[in-house]
């Protein structure tokens, strides 16, 4: 135990100078009106501590103070965010009612120049089989439609109602093989049948090899067999091809509507003969 105090004797004199000067210092700060000597340097000793005491202390503070305004930040950096995406919802709701409202307003101008009566329908489904090429637009018997009635879309012909139930009808498209059209060349009236050949095109039939027919030709009802009325848009010739043998020409013909893209459609309330 000796040997113990005598290694550390050092530390343990400076340790009970500094308590008996914390001890005196406290026993003077009765006279709070002036500082004796002793007061003064056992401030200036413990002055260094203190200010570390209070750096660590600022340090801390300011760390937590950082924290607070971190989480702040992320609660307010995922408002913004949700207020973001809820805008750019707004926006593009409103870009497709822009687009809606263009495509009907097509539609209402075509409807205003037509003779006969006419119904708008949206198209609800389609059938784009091998066989068969058709739409199911979302107005029926109930509205008027019958079978062998016309349908136009605000750039052309679209096909023909071939099955109506109480509240939708099928429709078979002009790019269907099934699908015949009486037309002519709008610039220099040659006739013939617009059929459909698969791969979103039409042919041309029975036009006459004498016929003149020119890449870039539009293409329109003739109104001839009393389906289609005369005149209506089919489509634009993209080949012409005259054989050595045979007395028609083959022509290509791309439709003026993209059937793809199909949503709203006009179907004039005529029945076929």
């Amino acid at each position: 135990m000796l040997e113990l105090i005598r290694k550390y004797r050092f530390h343990l004199l400076t340790g009970a100078a500094l308590l008996a000067a914390l001890a005196f210092y406290s026993l003077s700060l009765r006279d709070r009106e002036h500082a004796s000597g002793f007061e003064r340097m056992v401030i200036d000793l413990f002055a260094p501590v203190h200010n570390v005491g209070a750096g660590v202390s600022g340090f801390f503070s300011g760390v937590w103070n950082d924290y607070i305004d971190l989480v702040d930040v992320r609660a307010e950096n995922k408002q913004l965010r949700e207020s973001v995406k809820t805008l750019n919802s707004r926006l593009i709701e409103n870009r497709e009612a822009i687009h809606e409202n263009v495509r009907l307003r097509q539609l209402l101008d075509l409807k205003a120049i037509q003779r006969a009566p006419s119904v708008a329908a949206m198209v609800i489904g389609e059938d784009s089989s091998p066989w068969f090429k058709t739409l199911v637009i979302n107005r029926g018997a109930v509205d008027g439609l019958q079978e062998g009635m016309p349908v136009v879309a605000a750039n052309g012909v679209v096909g023909q109602v071939i099955k109506v139930a109480a509240g939708s009808s099928r429709v078979l498209l002009l790019t269907d093989t099934a699908s015949g059209i009486a037309s002519v060349v709008q610039r220099s009236r040659a006739r013939g049948v617009i059929k459909g050949k698969g791969g979103g095109l039409c042919s041309l039939e029975f036009s006459l090899r004498e016929e003149d027919v020119k890449v870039g030709d539009m293409v329109v009802t003739s109104g001839i067999g009393g389906i289609f009325p005369k005149g209506l848009v089919i489509g634009e010739v993209t080949m012409v091809r005259k054989g050595e043998y045979g007395i028609f020409q083959t022509i290509s013909v791309r439709p003026a509507v993209n059937m793809a893209r199909l949503e709203e459609v006009l179907v004039l309330l005529q029945k076929a003969p």
